[in-house]
């Protein structure tokens, strides 16, 4: 099939500040812009008969399978690997290629993430945000260490900082912004939370903990709400919340408890049939796909190895992960 002309660049404000009763017509727009203008999805849409003359909602988009992340480079005109301002990398396992996330402009990074912490806790400003992210400080371009350095230099607090086995340091900063009444966002990795709570009982007072996944094989597997119980009780708190996101993903859905997520304004999940793939569905169980607008460089629609349930009100649970895909460093645990 011939390709068809490239279309005009499309409106990035328009898709990353678009109500939710303008998601289905904005990502359908986006949807042909990355026909026309990424060769990679073109062909994978050619390949399985899904062209925009087939494509009438959502549900029809094809969803690209997000190994090729690790396998090829999905770019968007006028992206290129050369001109990428960031590169977002996977950790990969032993002897598997790294996902690899070419990101043309930061900008539009930061600005999904922002707008979306916004909608969901408030403005940075007011919280100092401590991240415990061991490993992932550790290596090259983690998408989930520049996260958290965005959200820093937004908030700009003095005392926001990362830490890596500083646990006594990071007690007593906790302690200190809790008697000043400082919002606080500790921001970490399973294992590092599970490790710091374990050494570190106490009563944390405005504070929000946030759990973003990764056992990594650091600890004897265990579910979500184990691993919440065990938290909540070292730390006498309510409830601990969970971010979910991805390298190959620019937009995050967070969970206020219970593992059960919401996503933000320029991402939707949706769930396929794990034995048909082109089984696409707004609700039920099934493994999830993601439409994130803030993708408008690389490829918006993906086809994640995650297994979920995702509920009518658009809220959704991960339950796991594919039988057939690698486990990688940021998966997150069976609930």
């Amino acid at each position: 099939m011939k390709a068809p002309n490239k279309t005009a660049l499309i409106n990035s404000e328009k898709l990353l500040n678009g109500t939710a009763a303008d998601f289905g017509i904005n990502a359908l727009n986006l949807f042909i812009y990355q026909y026309g203008n990424n060769e990679l999805y073109r062909a994978y849409c050619d390949a399985i008969h899904l062209r925009p003359g087939n494509v009438r909602s959502v549900e029809d988009i094809p969803f690209l399978p997000v190994s090729f992340f690790r396998t090829h480079r999905p770019l968007t005109n006028p992206a290129t690997t050369d001109n990428a301002q960031l590169v977002f990398e996977s950790s990969g396992t032993t002897g598997a290629e790294a996902s690899r996330h070419y990101v043309h402009d930061q900008r539009v990074y930061e600005q999904s993430l922002l707008n979306g912490f916004r909608q969901f806790y408030g403005p940075p400003e007011d919280y100092c945000i401590l991240a415990l992210l061991p490993s992932y400080l550790e290596r090259k371009n983690a998408s989930l260490v520049y996260m958290a350095k965005t959200l820093m230099a937004a908030g700009a607090h003095p005392k926001s900082g990362f830490y890596i086995d500083e646990w006594e340091n990071l007690r007593d900063t906790i302690q200190s912004l809790a008697l000043t009444g400082t919002k606080t966002l500790l921001l970490g990795v399973t294992f590092a939370l599970l490790d710091f709570a374990e050494a570190y009982p106490m009563a944390l007072k405005n504070t929000i903990v946030m759990e973003t996944g990764g056992m990594k094989g650091r600890k004897e597997e265990l579910t979500r709400s184990e691993v919440h119980g065990i938290l909540k009780k070292q730390w006498q708190l309510d409830a601990v919340h969970s971010e979910y996101g991805m390298t190959e993903l620019l937009s995050q859905a967070y969970a206020a408890a219970d593992g059960v997520f919401r996503a933000t304004s320029t991402m939707r999940v949706l769930v396929r049939d794990i034995n048909d793939p082109f089984d696409v569905r707004s609700t039920g169980s099934g493994a999830i796909n993601v439409i994130d607008l803030a993708n408008i460089h690389s490829c918006a629609f993906v086809a994640t190895d995650d297994i979920g349930v995702l509920k009518a009100d658009g809220t959704f649970e991960v339950l796991g992960r594919l039988d057939n895909s690698a486990l990688r460093g940021c998966s997150l645990m069976t609930a």
